[in-house]
């Protein structure tokens, strides 16, 4: 890991690691229960850091917001390599889907706050469709040529659809509705006999 000094980059000690993904952790979750304006404080109780900590990895709330969200789409791009390895086609896409879930709560906890972290890295919201959409398209072309799934939908379209699918609901426990509703997306995906 490393962290941007005046010099050059530096190298973090593993302490240092630690808090940083504590730090990142916490925030997960405080966002996704709390939205953007969760507060920093909270954050840093839950990780178990003073707040002066997350104000060395982070000086400013958007930096923090940017880390969560690039950390989240990395996490989703390991998670499709592994699933992969350890289930069957359908099922590891099905299973990539309702992970994405837990990501989009987290993500619209953060809505107002991406949108300023956006401003100051533009290629923000490329940065994810593009590795999502690399990922979802690596596991739908594996159900493909298994002869599991039909092949007229491109990954792009199926993950806007998941997102609107998300962003329709909107009251607490929304997750617990939209997870059925990926079953019935990846059913209605399987190729007909």
């Amino acid at each position: 890991m490393v962290e941007q000094q005046a010099g050059g980059p530096r190298r973090l000690r593993a302490d240092a690691v630690r808090n940083r993904e504590r730090v990142l952790e916490a925030a997960k979750e405080v966002f996704s229960q709390g939205g953007a304006g969760a507060s920093l404080e909270a954050v840093a109780k839950r990780a178990g850091v003073g707040i002066g900590t997350l104000y060395r990895h982070f000086p400013a709330r958007e930096d923090l917001f940017e880390a969560v969200y690039r950390r989240e789409v990395e996490q989703l791009v390991d998670l499709a390599g592994q699933l992969q390895a350890e289930t069957t086609a359908t099922e590891a896409l099905r299973r990539w889907l309702r992970a994405n879930v837990e990501f989009i709560a987290t993500k619209k906890g953060m809505t107002t706050a991406l949108a300023l972290a956006a401003r100051s890295s533009p290629d923000l919201a490329a940065y994810s469709l593009d590795r999502l959409g690399k990922a979802l398209g690596l596991l739908l072309e594996r159900a493909i040529s298994a002869g599991e799934l039909r092949g007229d939908i491109a990954a792009e379209d199926l993950l806007r659809t998941l997102v609107g699918i998300c962003y329709a609901h909107d009251r607490p426990g929304w997750q617990l509705k939209v997870l059925p509703l990926v079953d019935v997306l990846v059913d209605g995906l399987r190729r007909q006999s």
